[in-house]
């Protein structure tokens, strides 16, 4: 890999490092947040399920807009809408208000994450599976040491500062971005001399405003029943509303000249689509491990919080030592066969969950959590590698941002599915249930797997 693609990597990387780090780090901040707004969990829990749903709206949208008006533009443009987020986040003088900044950061954020991805595909034209390896570290590093960082930001220096801690890299980003993201042609452009109807038409308004409002109405109805603890009416309502504008904004889509999603394109290359669906149920093992395994520890083995800490470390160091290898791998071999091998790992890690018993020592979960950090590492570099080579060049922003919503709705959908296993408490019975349901699901990503064609090594532009 040359020097400047190097830098630009790190460009990049010091970017999209923001999304997962936010979105771990507020995690340590709800009992602070519930003190300070005087709120309870139900209601400061939405800290965390806001932010997830405007990156899973954001990011499909961003990458679109890159794809239209260019990649450079939207991602310093990202940069700039973080900052302002950041600065502003602090000085909320209501939860609500708190709410908007964290939902504004969550839109800048996303833009940064659904782009960078595609401004690797466009300008690292060598060693590709490299260069995701090294975007993988940045992104899993961000996401493991994030609760760290969190708690002694906030014992220090007060919840706040959780906002502040993003501004040192959102400046070296933007310098860094601006002198090594190359400028892109302007034909790819949307010219500016378009009519406002036109311009709509091009970027499909009522493509994005549907996918939005249906996305929206879709996760509030499931989340306000998780955090509520009970399926009410309304929360029905509002799910069947998110339902039918989904399909109707599917029939749009068929049927718009310019469609936001090309849905037909998706029908034209089915393993992107695949790719999609099996990163969605691969976030649903690692999330269900990820949020699981601290309350078991704490809630059923009675283990302290810096105690839980250290043993979660397991997880993110061997992710982290995974994606450079995996990276190497995937560029000799292409991502099927690291794919294969992280979906038994996810089986085996799930089926040893299985086994654990009320007396097994706290330090055998270390096992479980190996097994699943390694396969993070692999799945990180070889979905993204996977993604890549099934996608045409033309709609790399927009698939690259669904790819990451696929990311947040596993996330959304491992808290659901832990919250039903395990009603209003956390038990041992109920962990034993969920690692009986995730052994399931990574056997049916080891069949995905076997069956995955491909040519054998990433597609170079």
């Amino acid at each position: 890999m040359s020097v400047r693609s190097r830098w630009l990597m790190i460009s990049v990387g010091l970017g999209i490092l923001l999304n997962p780090l936010n979105s771990s780090m507020v995690s340590v901040a709800i009992p602070r947040l519930q003190s300070v707004f005087q709120l309870d969990y139900t209601d400061v829990s939405w800290i965390i399920f806001s932010f997830y749903i405007a990156s899973s709206i954001a990011q499909p949208v961003m990458g679109k807009a890159s794809d239209l008006f260019g990649r450079r533009k939207i991602f310093l443009t990202g940069l700039v809408v973080s900052f302002i987020a950041s600065l502003l986040a602090p000085l909320a003088t209501s939860f609500a208000w708190l709410i908007m900044f964290r939902i504004v950061q969550a839109i800048g954020t996303s833009m940064m994450v659904a782009v960078g991805m595609a401004i690797v595909r466009i300008h690292v034209t060598e060693k590709q599976a490299t260069a995701l390896a090294i975007l993988s570290i940045f992104l899993s590093g961000a996401a493991a040491i994030g609760p760290f960082i969190g708690g002694v930001t906030i014992h220090w220096w007060g919840w706040p500062a959780i906002f502040f801690v993003n501004i040192p890299f959102v400046v070296v980003s933007f310098l860094l971005s601006w002198r090594n993201i190359p400028k892109e042609d302007s034909s790819l452009i949307v010219s500016p001399g378009m009519s406002l109807r036109k311009w709509f038409d091009y970027i499909d308004a009522s493509g994005i405003l549907l996918f939005t409002v249906s996305l929206i109405a879709l996760l509030v109805g499931l989340l306000s029943a998780k955090s509520s603890g009970h399926i009410s009416l309304g929360n029905i309502i509002v799910s069947l509303i998110g339902l039918t504008l989904l399909g109707v904004f599917v029939r749009h889509e068929l049927k718009a000249t310019s469609p936001f999603i090309p849905l037909r394109t998706f029908a034209k290359y089915p393993a992107m689509t695949w790719v999609n669906v099996e990163f969605m149920l691969v976030n649903v093992l690692y999330y269900s491990l990820f949020f699981g395994i601290p309350s078991y520890l704490q809630m059923v083995r009675h283990v302290s919080e810096f105690q839980t800490g250290i043993l979660m470390l397991t997880l993110g160091l061997c992710s982290l030592v995974t994606s450079p290898i995996a990276g190497r791998w995937i560029d000799k071999s292409g991502p099927r066969p690291a794919l294969l091998v992280s979906a038994i790992l996810m089986t085996l890690g799930s089926v040893w969950l299985v086994t654990l018993n009320q007396t097994s020592p706290v330090i055998s979960v270390c096992l479980a959590l190996a097994a699943f950090g390694i396969s993070n590492g692999l799945n990180n570099v070889g979905m993204q590698a996977a993604l890549f080579q099934s996608t045409p060049k033309e709609i790399i922003g927009v698939a690259s941002g669904l790819f990451n919503t696929s990311r947040y709705l596993g996330t959304i959908l491992s808290s659901l599915l832990i919250g039903i296993v395990m009603g209003g408490k956390f038990s041992f019975e109920g962990f034993r249930v969920l690692g009986i349901i995730l052994a399931e699901i990574a056997l049916a990503l080891v069949f995905m797997s076997r069956r995955r064609r491909e040519p054998g090594q990433l597609q170079e532009l």
